[in-house]
């Protein structure tokens, strides 16, 4: 068994639980925690993650890495292995890699620091599971405890599955779905929301570049740290007229402030949200080493997905109208295993994505084995792919890029070329419009995603600098 320390120490029952409880919970704590470093979430669904606990995560993911890490470390730790890269090693081994598929619940706050092997047993008495005659004899009762762990981790509340889920509107909601829709080759970029109240510069930015994309990204506290809130800039673009892509991650939302935070913006108008996990907030100026994250990027998926769909809240109240959503996803095309990323994939697709922007690419035979692997899980007709690009200033740029950005890895040809150039800025601009085209002629790629690596400065020369001859829908 591979032990990984724990990043906390176990959790403790938020009530206080009777003495019989407490002794279970005493053997439970010394049972799993030596075997599996088990931290007392109470929410176990260690038979789904091939017997490694995803609470050994620092962030608490419970449906897949971040896109932060590395395959090689943890990004909030780097001296501890990703916990979600060991789950994905072990079920491919055990052959329960599809098991992953299915979109787990967050957390259960009353169950956290209480005993699960009590529930599971009250659960199955109830259900009358455990008596002698239904073991001995009844043909149905694996079933029964097949539906029962089921039920456990999948409460009417979440009600989580493995499925495609068919959007409800066949129609566009948005310009960016239109034009996504009508086979034109998109652009996107981003814009770093400004650090104060004064909006200007990000306005000024905007319409530098708004003739050049169809939509713009407001990134959401990058690097976690405070910034003006996305959801006010992408007000702001849309009155200024241009079209924007939200962007949520799940560690500055719990559930709570999801579904009102994403109904209030549906009401005002903003349609395309790209949900994300988040930097972790250690890489932020004031770390903060607390308690893990409450959602992960598939859950926030699932839940907007469902308010869009069902116009249900998670606690079962019906909305008095459907909000409009057109959702997205991060992808990353340099994962080293590429059956394993196209699994990850194929989980937010199901749980609501329908559009994806992948990190970083310059090596396109990296791209190429991962659209491929996408192609394998027939995935290519169910979302639409943004290639990450962002064009290399420099060749301490690109070594920055490549040391920094966790699996980003520019070819030694693009590096000789940055050396022996005598204008690296130009050269740079260069391969950005070769890579350009030729991530345009791959099937399977609907556009790309232009990253504005050091800010909303050189985003205007950027685009500027690469003339695409874009034409967007009006």
């Amino acid at each position: 068994m591979h032990k990984i320390r724990r990043y906390r120490n176990p959790f403790l029952p938020l009530a206080r639980p009777d003495f019989a409880e407490w002794m279970i919970i005493m053997m439970e704590k010394f049972t799993k925690g030596a075997l599996y470093q088990c931290s007392m979430c109470g929410n176990c669904i260690l038979q789904e993650t091939a017997y490694v606990c995803p609470m050994l995560c620092p962030k608490g993911l419970r449906n897949g890495p971040c896109g932060s890490g590395s395959t090689d470390h943890c990004c909030v730790d780097p001296g501890r292995p990703c916990v979600w890269h060991l789950i994905y090693q072990r079920a491919e081994t055990a052959g329960t890699l599809e098991r992953l598929l299915e979109v787990q619940a967050p957390l259960d706050w009353s169950n956290v620091g209480h005993s699960t092997w009590d529930h599971v047993v009250k659960e199955a008495q109830a259900h009358n599971l455990l008596s002698p005659f239904r073991i001995l004899r009844d043909t149905e009762w694996g079933e029964g405890i097949s539906r029962l762990f089921r039920d456990l981790r999948q409460p009417d509340w979440w009600n989580g599955d493995d499925e495609y889920h068919q959007p409800r509107l066949a129609d566009p909601v948005s310009k960016l779905q239109t034009a996504l829709k009508n086979g034109e080759f998109v652009v996107t970029t981003e814009i770093v929301p400004p650090a104060g109240i004064n909006t200007a510069t990000f306005a000024e930015s905007a319409k530098r570049v708004e003739n050049h994309v169809h939509a713009i990204n407001v990134a959401t506290n990058p690097m976690a740290t405070a910034h003006m809130s996305s959801l006010a800039c992408s007000l702001l673009l849309k009155d200024m007229g241009i079209e924007p892509i939200l962007q949520i991650t799940a560690r500055d939302h719990n559930r709570l402030s999801l579904q009102s935070e994403m109904i209030g913006a549906s009401a005002l108008g903003i349609r395309n949200v790209l949900c994300l996990t988040g930097d972790p907030p250690k890489a932020g100026r004031v770390p903060f080493q607390g308690l893990p994250f409450d959602l992960d990027a598939s859950q926030l998926l699932w839940i907007l997905r469902r308010l869009r769909d069902d116009a249900r809240f998670l606690d079962g109240r019906k909305l008095d109208d459907h909000p409009k959503f057109f959702l997205g996803a991060a992808g990353s095309p340099n994962d080293p295993n590429p059956t394993h990323e196209a699994l990850r994939i194929e989980k937010k697709i199901n749980a609501g994505a329908q559009f994806l922007q992948t990190q970083l690419v310059y090596d396109l035979s990296d791209l190429e084995q991962w659209l491929e692997a996408l192609d394998a899980r027939n995935l290519l007709s169910k979302v639409y792919i943004l290639v990450g690009l962002a064009p290399l200033r420099s060749l301490e740029h690109a070594i920055f890029l490549e040391e920094k950005i966790p699996d980003v890895t520019i070819p030694p040809h693009f590096i000789n070329r940055l050396k022996q150039s005598s204008c690296p800025e130009k050269t740079g601009l260069e391969i950005t419009q070769e890579l350009f085209q030729q991530i345009k002629e791959l099937p399977g790629v609907s556009g790309v995603h232009l990253m504005s690596i050091g800010g909303n400065e050189i985003l205007p020369q950027m685009l500027e600098g690469i003339d695409f001859d874009l034409q967007k829908t009006s």
